[in-house]
């Protein structure tokens, strides 16, 4: 459903809501809603939090990746809020004792378009509290170098690609960025001579000539049963949102044994530790060995807003700690890094966007036949690291040392 409403020029939405507030009872939250929306967009927030809190409704944006207190709202307006947001997504506005969720097309006041919005509505102590995703077109065109990647692991990502079958895994903790990656790797493969069929929970982005399925556990659509009749669509490629289970586990080695390229997530903390969580959910060593093409392990770190990026010579003494917490062959012998000193474009932050730090694991005959004697994802690590890989941590240093993120930033994710 798209929220219509009458295009009033350029206007700035954080002044708009100030304004709005200073009405006090007589303020429309359809506005106000708006306005909250159009300001997070605006400073490419990803999430809008509206979180009950007795007398007050605290609202947060998750700005790279990190959420910040922007507003605070009188607590009179809860209900009122949460139920124009059940309106717009059509979920029931007399059901407040479950979690609810929905979407919708918000149009923005500058005139620059729409947006899509994912809206998550549960009950907490105070009231019901929402959670709006701000979907952005920008993920549509990513490229895995704009992403992040390396030139040598973007080659390896496109070779495993290129496998009229077998699998390609992206591992990582929530809010890693695995979706993006899957989406960029699908747009990649998205040609004419082949069918491509995805089965998401939820779908992120629609993607033009893909049939995309969403998962609806109440009518028993779920990530196994989807698998399954998919695969009498005459697929060529599959992306399976997220292997969570045994069933699900088997069934994507077996798809991707018998002639289809199938893509999904794991989550694992790095790339070799996929391998035996697979043997974990009870896939065979041979046939997790002669299904994985690939495996990518990352993070999202922020980046170094560009207009206030300073250099930074590191101490002695915390040259010695980041050995001591990294490994003298990570950390290397550099001392000058870079940080952000914050300005206005970067909201005093010092950091502006966010950047995959990763490693790519392409899966050769040595980790195969390590597999094959059920090694553990250490002694895995070891050969892959002996292959070529190089670890995320590593990435994350030389991407520190180029200035595209900070030292803290790479500690904070891979030590989170």
């Amino acid at each position: 459903m798209v929220e219509k409403k009458k295009t009033e020029g350029k206007i700035n939405p954080k002044t708009k809501v100030e304004e709005e507030l200073k009405l006090g009872p007589e303020a429309s939250i359809i506005n106000l809603l708006d306005y909250v929306v159009e300001h997070a967009h605006n400073i490419e927030a990803s999430d809008v939090h509206f979180d009950a809190c007795g007398d007050k409704i605290r609202v947060r944006f998750r700005i790279d990746g990190v959420l910040q207190d922007i507003y605070e709202l009188p607590g009179s307006m809860l209900d009122e809020i949460i139920s124009r947001i059940k309106i717009l997504t059509n979920l029931r506005t007399d059901e407040h004792k479950v979690p609810q969720d929905g979407r919708y097309r918000s149009s923005l006041n500058n005139g620059e378009g729409s947006i899509d919005i994912r809206v998550s509505v549960t009950p907490t102590y105070y009231g019901e509290s929402a959670v709006l995703r701000l979907l952005s077109d920008k993920a549509q065109q990513f490229t895995l170098e704009s992403l992040g990647f390396n030139k040598e692991d973007s080659d390896k990502v496109a070779k495993a690609s290129r496998n009229p079958y077998g699998m390609i895994l992206v591992t990582g903790p929530t809010g890693s960025g695995k979706t993006t990656t899957l989406y960029t790797i699908l747009k990649m493969l998205n040609t004419n001579d082949v069918s491509i069929i995805t089965i998401e929970d939820p779908i992120e982005y629609a993607i033009e000539n893909i049939k995309q399925v969403p998962v609806n556990t109440r009518t028993g659509l779920t990530f196994s049963s989807g698998l399954r009749s998919m695969l009498r669509q005459d697929p060529d490629i599959i992306m399976v949102g997220e292997i969570r289970d045994e069933d699900t586990a088997g069934l994507a080695v077996n798809t991707a044994l018998t002639g289809h390229l199938l893509l999904s997530t794991l989550h694992t903390n790095d790339a070799a530790t996929t391998l035996p969580r697979l043997l974990d959910m009870k896939v065979e060593p041979y046939l997790a060995a002669s299904t994985v093409n690939v495996a990518i392990g990352q993070r999202l770190v922020r980046r170094i807003c560009d207009e206030c990026k300073v250099e930074k010579t590191i101490t002695d003494a915390e040259h010695k700690s980041l050995v001591d917490a990294l490994g003298a062959k990570a950390v290397g012998i550099n001392r000058k890094f870079y940080k952000g000193s914050g300005c206005d474009k970067c909201n005093l932050s010092g950091y502006r966007g966010r950047v995959v730090i990763d490693e790519v694991m392409a899966i050769d005959n040595d980790i195969r036949e390590a597999i094959l004697n059920k090694a553990s994802s250490s002694d895995i690590r070891n050969v892959a690291i002996k292959n070529g890989m190089v670890p995320m941590v590593e990435d994350g240093l030389k991407k520190a040392a180029s200035g595209v993120t900070t030292i803290s930033e790479v500690l904070r994710v891979i030590h989170e």
